[in-house]
Protein backbone atom coordinates (compact mmCIF):
# COMPACT_ATOMS: atom_id res chain seq x y z
CA UNK A 1 0.00 0.00 0.00
CA UNK A 2 1.32 3.23 -0.58
CA UNK A 3 3.00 5.68 1.99
CA UNK A 4 0.17 8.36 2.54
CA UNK A 5 1.03 12.00 4.45
CA UNK A 6 -1.43 13.55 6.72
CA UNK A 7 -1.91 16.22 4.42
CA UNK A 8 -2.40 14.37 1.64
CA UNK A 9 -5.34 12.63 3.89
CA UNK A 10 -7.33 15.51 3.06
CA UNK A 11 -7.62 14.87 -0.25
CA UNK A 12 -8.33 11.55 -0.43
CA UNK A 13 -11.58 12.08 2.10
CA UNK A 14 -12.43 14.84 -0.12
CA UNK A 15 -12.42 11.94 -2.99
CA UNK A 16 -14.55 9.87 -0.67
CA UNK A 17 -17.06 12.72 0.04
CA UNK A 18 -20.25 12.18 -2.37
CA UNK A 19 -20.81 15.80 -2.40
CA UNK A 20 -17.10 16.84 -3.90
CA UNK A 21 -16.97 13.54 -5.95
CA UNK A 22 -20.56 14.51 -7.66
CA UNK A 23 -18.74 18.19 -8.47
CA UNK A 24 -15.36 16.73 -9.49
CA UNK A 25 -15.45 16.80 -13.32
CA UNK A 26 -15.48 20.42 -13.32
CA UNK A 27 -13.41 21.13 -10.62
CA UNK A 28 -10.08 19.85 -12.41
CA UNK A 29 -10.47 22.25 -15.03
CA UNK A 30 -10.32 25.31 -12.72
CA UNK A 31 -7.04 24.11 -11.06
CA UNK A 32 -5.30 22.98 -13.81
CA UNK A 33 -4.80 24.86 -16.85
CA UNK A 34 -5.30 23.30 -20.32
CA UNK A 35 -5.95 19.89 -18.53
CA UNK A 36 -8.08 18.78 -22.16
CA UNK A 37 -5.36 19.90 -23.67
CA UNK A 38 -3.01 17.63 -21.27
CA UNK A 39 -5.45 14.70 -22.24
CA UNK A 40 -5.27 15.02 -25.69
CA UNK A 41 -1.55 15.39 -25.70
CA UNK A 42 -1.15 12.27 -23.68
CA UNK A 43 -3.61 9.93 -26.08
CA UNK A 44 -1.00 12.02 -29.26
CA UNK A 45 2.68 10.74 -27.31
CA UNK A 46 1.04 7.38 -25.78
CA UNK A 47 -0.02 6.80 -29.64
CA UNK A 48 3.54 7.54 -31.13
CA UNK A 49 4.39 3.70 -29.98
CA UNK A 50 2.09 2.23 -28.23
CA UNK A 51 0.37 -0.53 -31.06
CA UNK A 52 -3.55 -0.14 -32.24
CA UNK A 53 -5.20 -2.66 -29.82
CA UNK A 54 -2.85 -1.43 -27.07
CA UNK A 55 -3.67 -2.71 -23.30
CA UNK A 56 -3.11 1.24 -21.52
CA UNK A 57 -2.52 1.16 -17.34
CA UNK A 58 -4.42 4.37 -16.14
CA UNK A 59 -2.96 4.91 -12.26
CA UNK A 60 -4.73 7.28 -10.80
CA UNK A 61 -8.16 7.17 -12.68
CA UNK A 62 -10.76 7.88 -10.49
CA UNK A 63 -13.31 10.55 -12.33
CA UNK A 64 -12.75 8.68 -15.35
CA UNK A 65 -11.31 11.80 -17.37
CA UNK A 66 -8.50 10.53 -18.87
CA UNK A 67 -9.78 7.34 -19.21
CA UNK A 68 -12.64 9.09 -21.21
CA UNK A 69 -10.21 11.08 -23.19
CA UNK A 70 -7.93 8.15 -23.84
CA UNK A 71 -10.74 6.11 -24.88
CA UNK A 72 -11.78 8.21 -27.22
CA UNK A 73 -8.77 8.92 -29.07
CA UNK A 74 -7.62 5.22 -29.85
CA UNK A 75 -10.51 2.99 -29.82
CA UNK A 76 -9.20 -0.13 -30.32
CA UNK A 77 -7.58 0.57 -26.74
CA UNK A 78 -8.47 -1.26 -24.10
CA UNK A 79 -7.69 0.20 -20.71
CA UNK A 80 -7.12 -0.81 -16.88
CA UNK A 81 -8.14 2.01 -14.41
CA UNK A 82 -6.99 2.19 -10.51
CA UNK A 83 -7.52 4.45 -8.17
CA UNK A 84 -8.30 4.47 -4.59
CA UNK A 85 -11.47 6.03 -4.20
CA UNK A 86 -14.81 3.71 -4.52
CA UNK A 87 -16.27 7.09 -4.89
CA UNK A 88 -14.26 8.08 -8.37
CA UNK A 89 -14.24 4.85 -9.61
CA UNK A 90 -18.33 4.86 -8.97
CA UNK A 91 -17.99 8.54 -11.31
CA UNK A 92 -15.33 7.05 -14.06
CA UNK A 93 -18.58 4.51 -14.66
CA UNK A 94 -20.82 7.41 -15.03
CA UNK A 95 -18.54 9.44 -17.30
CA UNK A 96 -17.19 6.40 -19.34
CA UNK A 97 -20.92 5.12 -20.43
CA UNK A 98 -21.06 2.74 -22.68
CA UNK A 99 -17.11 3.27 -23.15
CA UNK A 100 -16.77 0.59 -19.82
CA UNK A 101 -17.04 -2.40 -22.46
CA UNK A 102 -13.18 -1.51 -22.95
CA UNK A 103 -12.55 -0.40 -19.21
CA UNK A 104 -11.49 -2.17 -16.58
CA UNK A 105 -11.71 -0.57 -13.46
CA UNK A 106 -9.65 -1.46 -9.92
CA UNK A 107 -10.13 -0.03 -6.67
CA UNK A 108 -6.35 0.20 -4.51
CA UNK A 109 -3.19 1.16 -5.62
CA UNK A 110 -0.45 0.52 -7.95
CA UNK A 111 0.60 -2.51 -6.25
CA UNK A 112 -3.29 -3.99 -6.59
CA UNK A 113 -2.80 -3.23 -10.33
CA UNK A 114 -2.62 -6.51 -12.80
CA UNK A 115 1.36 -7.70 -13.72
CA UNK A 116 0.83 -6.75 -16.98
CA UNK A 117 2.63 -6.66 -19.22
CA UNK A 118 0.55 -3.28 -20.44
CA UNK A 119 1.79 -1.54 -23.58
CA UNK A 120 1.65 1.84 -22.37
CA UNK A 121 0.83 3.37 -18.92
CA UNK A 122 -0.42 6.70 -17.56
CA UNK A 123 -0.33 8.61 -13.86
CA UNK A 124 -1.96 12.19 -14.16
CA UNK A 125 -2.76 14.69 -11.14
CA UNK A 126 -1.16 11.91 -8.91
CA UNK A 127 1.90 11.20 -8.09
CA UNK A 128 2.54 14.68 -6.00
CA UNK A 129 0.25 12.92 -2.96
CA UNK A 130 3.16 11.07 -2.77
CA UNK A 131 6.58 10.88 -0.68
CA UNK A 132 9.40 11.13 -2.38
CA UNK A 133 10.34 7.21 -1.79
CA UNK A 134 7.30 5.99 -2.38
CA UNK A 135 6.86 8.11 -5.81
CA UNK A 136 9.93 6.44 -6.87
CA UNK A 137 8.54 2.67 -5.54
CA UNK A 138 5.27 3.45 -7.70
CA UNK A 139 7.14 4.52 -10.77
CA UNK A 140 9.32 1.19 -10.30
CA UNK A 141 6.22 -0.52 -10.12
CA UNK A 142 4.77 1.58 -13.16
CA UNK A 143 8.25 0.83 -15.22
CA UNK A 144 7.78 -3.42 -14.27
CA UNK A 145 4.59 -3.77 -15.14
CA UNK A 146 5.11 -1.92 -18.89
CA UNK A 147 6.83 -3.78 -22.07
CA UNK A 148 10.30 -3.15 -23.36
CA UNK A 149 9.77 0.16 -24.96
CA UNK A 150 6.21 0.93 -23.81
CA UNK A 151 5.87 4.89 -23.48
CA UNK A 152 4.38 5.88 -20.32
CA UNK A 153 3.12 9.68 -19.33
CA UNK A 154 3.63 11.14 -15.41
CA UNK A 155 1.66 14.89 -15.48
CA UNK A 156 1.28 16.18 -11.50
CA UNK A 157 2.02 19.91 -9.78
CA UNK A 158 5.69 20.33 -8.99
CA UNK A 159 7.21 23.64 -7.87
CA UNK A 160 10.91 25.24 -6.87
CA UNK A 161 12.08 24.35 -3.41
CA UNK A 162 12.97 27.92 -2.83
CA UNK A 163 10.38 29.81 -0.21
CA UNK A 164 10.41 33.27 -2.11
CA UNK A 165 9.85 31.36 -5.99
CA UNK A 166 7.72 28.29 -4.39
CA UNK A 167 5.21 31.33 -2.53
CA UNK A 168 5.06 32.90 -5.81
CA UNK A 169 4.07 29.59 -7.96
CA UNK A 170 1.41 28.44 -4.88
CA UNK A 171 -0.07 32.50 -5.59
CA UNK A 172 -0.55 31.94 -9.35
CA UNK A 173 -2.01 28.78 -8.79
CA UNK A 174 -4.54 30.14 -6.75
CA UNK A 175 -5.22 33.07 -9.08
CA UNK A 176 -5.68 30.76 -11.83
CA UNK A 177 -8.51 29.14 -9.79
CA UNK A 178 -10.20 32.31 -9.40
CA UNK A 179 -9.76 33.27 -13.16
CA UNK A 180 -11.49 30.38 -14.00
CA UNK A 181 -14.21 30.93 -11.57
CA UNK A 182 -13.39 29.66 -7.60
CA UNK A 183 -14.24 31.56 -5.08
CA UNK A 184 -11.37 33.74 -3.99
CA UNK A 185 -11.61 32.21 -0.32
CA UNK A 186 -12.11 28.45 -1.77
CA UNK A 187 -9.42 29.25 -3.64
CA UNK A 188 -7.28 30.82 -0.89
CA UNK A 189 -8.44 27.54 1.39
CA UNK A 190 -6.90 24.96 -1.58
CA UNK A 191 -3.56 27.28 -1.35
CA UNK A 192 -2.99 26.52 2.01
CA UNK A 193 -4.55 23.24 1.80
CA UNK A 194 -1.67 22.43 -1.05
CA UNK A 195 1.35 24.04 0.69
CA UNK A 196 0.70 22.27 3.76
CA UNK A 197 -0.27 18.79 2.73
CA UNK A 198 0.87 17.98 -1.21
CA UNK A 199 4.36 16.53 -1.89
CA UNK A 200 5.62 19.05 -4.80
CA UNK A 201 9.02 18.29 -5.81
CA UNK A 202 10.95 20.72 -7.75
CA UNK A 203 11.06 19.99 -11.58
CA UNK A 204 14.81 18.42 -11.61
CA UNK A 205 13.67 15.93 -8.90
CA UNK A 206 10.57 15.03 -10.22
CA UNK A 207 12.57 13.92 -13.58
CA UNK A 208 15.09 12.37 -11.81
CA UNK A 209 12.48 10.13 -10.03
CA UNK A 210 11.61 8.93 -13.41
CA UNK A 211 14.87 8.48 -14.49
CA UNK A 212 15.68 6.34 -11.61
CA UNK A 213 12.44 4.38 -11.85
CA UNK A 214 13.48 3.00 -15.22
CA UNK A 215 12.65 5.69 -17.66
CA UNK A 216 15.69 6.86 -17.95
CA UNK A 217 15.19 8.62 -21.47
CA UNK A 218 12.37 10.69 -19.77
CA UNK A 219 11.21 14.47 -21.47
CA UNK A 220 9.17 17.39 -20.18
CA UNK A 221 6.59 17.79 -22.98
CA UNK A 222 4.06 19.85 -20.85
CA UNK A 223 4.58 22.77 -18.59
CA UNK A 224 1.63 24.90 -17.48
CA UNK A 225 2.09 27.13 -14.07
CA UNK A 226 2.72 24.37 -11.10
CA UNK A 227 1.73 21.96 -13.66
CA UNK A 228 3.89 19.71 -15.34
CA UNK A 229 4.33 16.34 -17.59
CA UNK A 230 7.09 13.97 -18.87
CA UNK A 231 6.96 11.54 -21.37
CA UNK A 232 9.35 8.00 -21.32
CA UNK A 233 9.90 4.94 -22.25
CA UNK A 234 10.26 1.15 -20.48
Amino acid sequence: MAEITDGTQVFLRAFSDPEIVARYTDGPRRFVPGLDGLHRMTAVVLGEQAPAHAKVLVLGAGGGLELSALADAHPSWSLVGVDPSAQMLRLAEQTLGSRMGRVELIEGYIDDAPAGPFDAATCLLTLHFLSAPERLRTVRAIHQRLRPGAPFVAAHSCLPQEPAQRALWLDRYAAYAVASGVDAEQAKTMRKTVEAGVNMLSPEQDEAILRDGGFQDASRFFAAFTWQGWIGHA
